[in-house]
C-alpha cells in the first residue's frame, strides 16, 4: 500500500509481524464479538483481526487511506470504515449493549491523551481496551502515587479502569520510525470504581489539585477547599498533588460535595 505518512495526524504505520502478533495474542478477538479499531492506517493490526472477528469497525480520519484499507482487508470478512475523527466519534452505536464494545489502536502520539479521555466518556459501552502508545503516557497511565508519572490522567483512567502496561515496541516496528520508545496497555473497565464518589466531583478536584504540579494542595485548591478544611480529612495541605492517592482525591471531592450541598441548603432557607 503506497501512502506518504502525514506528520499532521501523527502517522507511524506498524509494519513489524512479531509485534502485529504479540498485539494480536493479547487482544484474543474471537468470532462475533464487538471491536473496534481506531487508526487502522494502512491494515497491518486490521488485516489480523477481522478474519479471526468476522466482522470488525474501523475509524479512520485520513480519507486518502480509505479505498486501499477496503482492498486490502474487505475481503477478510466485514470490514465497516468509518471515515471520521475519533476525538468526535460516538462510539456508542456500535456496542450491542453495556460493557460490550472492545477498542484497539495503535493511536497517534498527539491525539492519545484528549481521546483517552472521550472514551472514558462512554465507558458504560466499553468491555476492554488495548492500545499502542508512546511508551511515557502508558507509563503515566499505569503510574502509582508517589511518582512524578502519577497525575490527572492516571488518576481518572485508574479511577475507572484496571490498567496493565503489556509490553514495550521499539522505534523501529513503525514506518517512519518515531523518535520515542512505544508501549502496549490493556485497559479494563471496573464492575464497581475502587472509591465511592461523584465522577464529575473528582475529576473537578484533580484538575484544580494538578492545575500547576510544583504547588501545594494548599495553592492549587483555594477557593475549592481551604486548608482547614483539607488538614480535616487527615491530609496534609502543604503536600504536593503527586502525594496523594486516589482515595484521599476522592475524599477531597467527597468534603467538596458535602460543602456545596450545604451551602445550597443554606441557600434555600
Amino acid at each position: 500500500m503506497s501512502h506518504r505518512p502525514r506528520k499532521r495526524f501523527g502517522q507511524n504505520f506498524l509494519h513489524d509481524p512479531g509485534v502485529i502478533r504479540r498485539i494480536t495474542e493479547a487482544i484474543a478477538p474471537r468470532p462475533g464479538e464487538a471491536m473496534v479499531e481506531i487508526g487502522p492506517g494502512q491494515g497491518a493490526l486490521t488485516c489480523e483481526l477481522l478474519p479471526r472477528l468476522g466482522r470488525l469497525d474501523v475509524v479512520e480520519l485520513d480519507r486518502d487511506l480509505i479505498r486501499p484499507l477496503a482492498e486490502r482487508c474487505g475481503s477478510l470478512g466485514e470490514l465497516r470504515i468509518h471515515q471520521a475523527d475519533a476525538l468526535k466519534f460516538d462510539f456508542r452505536p456500535l456496542a450491542p449493549g453495556p460493557h460490550a464494545l472492545r477498542v484497539v489502536g495503535n493511536l497517534p502520539y498527539n491525539i492519545s491523551t484528549p481521546l483517552l479521555f472521550h472514551l472514558i466518556d462512554q465507558i458504560e459501552i466499553i468491555r476492554d481496551m488495548h492500545f499502542m502508545l508512546q511508551k511515557e503516557v502508558v507509563e503515566r497511565l499505569v503510574a502509582r502515587p508517589g511518582s512524578h508519572a502519577w497525575g490527572r490522567l492516571a488518576i481518572m483512567v485508574q479511577y475507572h479502569c484496571a490498567t496493565e502496561m503489556l509490553f514495550t515496541v521499539g522505534p523501529g516496528a513503525f514506518r517512519p520510525a518515531p523518535k520515542v520508545e512505544s508501549a502496549v496497555v490493556r485497559l479494563v473497565p471496573h464492575d464497581t470504581p475502587p472509591v465511592d464518589v461523584d465522577a464529575a466531583r473528582l475529576k473537578r478536584v484533580v484538575a484544580q489539585a494538578f492545575a500547576h504540579r510544583r504547588k501545594t494542595l494548599r495553592n492549587n485548591l483555594r477557593g475549592l477547599l481551604e486548608p482547614e478544611a483539607i488538614a480535616a480529612l487527615g491530609i496534609d495541605p502543604g503536600l504536593r498533588p503527586e502525594r496523594l492517592t486516589l482515595e484521599q482525591f476522592a475524599a477531597l471531592a467527597r468534603a467538596l460535595d458535602g460543602q456545596e450541598r450545604g451551602s445550597g441548603d443554606e441557600g434555600q432557607g
